[in-house]
């Protein structure tokens, strides 16, 4: 009796273990962010998108879970040469989700694989868009005037004839377009969003950038230089012609009011000789006494000179 009891335990373990194996083999959960596909013997028999509890045939069938949210892509800088010539160095990110599970596992199998496909088609539709247009449509979004700190610079940039007709948001449009065509149609792959994470010059091409913008800036401090060089002498020679202009007056009223006061002086001569001859004359001597004699000059004359005449007369007297 004891053995039975012992092999019917055991017959109902083993019956027990058998069944929680084939019911959990059964069953199994899709959760609200996930996706899969149902597979029997490797080959894809069902996709179930819904989430809750599932059914699948034991044994037979596997389960191949996907994500259903959207999952981010980081790109690699690339070099990438625009129409005119610009070698610049850009960087890109991307959000994708699955969209038609059956394809993409049938297609790629597995999501890294999926993440080396974004890889190849994001970047080659980048080149493609951004290689076809010039560098300020890559770098601007709008047709905005920019503020420069010369007129210089803006006078140069204008020069250059700089237009946005598409600008960046249209560029990367363009890319995501591009790209979506694509990795829908062989991937199941829905590219939700491409944004460019910055734009740069390659490192070699920086260094000539660098030169070139002080060349710039050497030749607009050489144009204000001589534009101040050019004024100074402006300046300089207005300065001269109103000196010589106002020196020319000035002498021209000296001389005249010198005349004019050496007339005056003759004609007070004049009518003081009229008046009174011999005033005059004592007059003129005792000035030119005051002029030609002084504490140490020493004269050496006759006594009967006309230059001693009213002291010889004083004298006697």
């Amino acid at each position: 009796m004891k053995q039975k009891a012992q092999a019917f335990i055991t017959i109902a373990i083993i019956a027990v273990v058998a069944i929680i194996i084939i019911v959990s083999s059964s069953f199994y959960v899709v959760d609200i962010k996930s996706q899969c596909v149902i597979t029997q013997f490797g080959r894809p028999v069902k996709v179930v998108n819904e989430p809750g509890l599932k059914i699948k045939t034991p044994f037979v069938q596997k389960v191949k879970f996907f994500e259903k949210r959207i999952i981010e892509w980081d790109g690699e800088p690339s070099d990438i040469l625009t129409r005119d010539k610009e070698n610049i160095g850009i960087n890109t990110w991307a959000r994708w989700r699955i969209v038609d599970c059956l394809k993409f596992y049938t297609s790629l199998g597995n999501e890294s694989r999926g993440q080396g496909v974004l890889d190849e088609v994001i970047e080659s539709a980048v080149k493609n868009i951004v290689s076809a247009y010039p560098l300020n449509e890559v770098l601007r979004n709008t047709k905005r005037k920019l503020v420069y700190t010369t007129v210089e610079l803006e006078k140069a940039e204008m020069d250059k004839k700089v237009k946005v007709s598409h600008g960046r948001s249209s560029l990367v449009g363009e890319i995501n377009e591009m790209a979506n065509k694509e990795l829908q149609e062989r991937y199941g792959i829905e590219l939700v969003d491409v944004r460019i994470k910055h734009i740069n010059y390659v490192p070699a091409v920086i260094p000539k950038i660098f030169d070139r913008m002080r060349s710039e800036r050497i030749r607009i401090a050489n144009k204000y230089e001589s534009e101040g060089r050019r004024d100074e002498a402006e300046i300089l020679g207005y300065m001269k012609k109103e000196l010589e202009k106002i020196e020319s007056e000035g002498y021209k009223i000296a001389i005249e009011t010198r005349g004019e006061a050496d007339a005056e002086a003759v004609k007070i001569y004049a009518d003081a000789y009229g008046k009174d001859p011999d005033f005059y004359s004592f007059a003129k001597t005792l000035e030119t006494y005051e002029k030609t004699i002084e504490e140490n000059t020493r004269l050496y004359l006759s006594t009967d000179s006309d230059y001693y005449k009213y002291i010889n007369s004083f004298m006697g007297k």
